[in-house]
């Protein structure tokens, strides 16, 4: 791949993830609204400050990069993420937990690509960064995938969406799940 298609694919991604941080921001943010207090409530209220932090970031290396924002996709995040936001109050517990998962799991995926486009540009200054975006969502997925397990829906929710949260826990066996 050459020099050009890195450079087009990692400002892709970050422009990607700058917008999906905002609206994971705003889901999480209706999401420990609409629990009880408690130590999911807490959690995921510390997991949308964590989401707010990488979009910062991200803008960051946009800016690096020298490019911006694309105006449509913090249109369409803003708005997907501000009805999950409200969906939160009125679709139950599960699916907010399940689709949070599986948001996460993508997020893991986006910034893993990001480090490998950044290092084949040589800049490697941006892979502990993108190293520490993606742990941080690993972190996350492992707290969501957690709190899927057990419950009656997830096997219609696996069938129908297709993300499984079990192997993400098999994964992450020997690591501690608090976030």
């Amino acid at each position: 791949m050459e020099q050009a298609e890195h450079r087009y694919r990692l400002v892709r991604l970050m422009q990607l993830a700058y917008s999906g941080e905002k609206a994971a921001a705003y889901a999480y943010a209706g999401h420990w609204r609409s629990l009880r207090s408690g130590v999911e409530c807490d959690t995921i209220k510390k997991i949308e400050k964590e989401e707010v932090e990488h979009r910062l970031a991200v803008g960051r290396i946009l800016e690096q990069l020298g490019a911006k924002p694309a105006w449509w996709r913090e249109v369409l995040m803003g708005t997907i993420g501000s009805l999950a936001c409200v969906g939160c109050f009125f679709t139950g517990w599960f699916l907010p937990m399940y689709f949070a998962g599986k948001l996460e799991h993508e997020n893991v995926r986006e910034y893993d690509v990001a480090a490998s486009h950044a290092h084949a540009l040589g800049l490697d200054e941006l892979l502990p960064l993108l190293s520490e975006m993606s742990a941080t969502e690993s972190e996350h997925e492992l707290f969501f995938s957690s709190q899927c397990l057990g419950h009656w829906m997830l096997k219609p929710a696996v069938a129908m969406f297709g993300w499984d949260p079990v192997p993400v826990i098999e994964q992450y066996k020997n690591v501690s799940i608090d976030t």
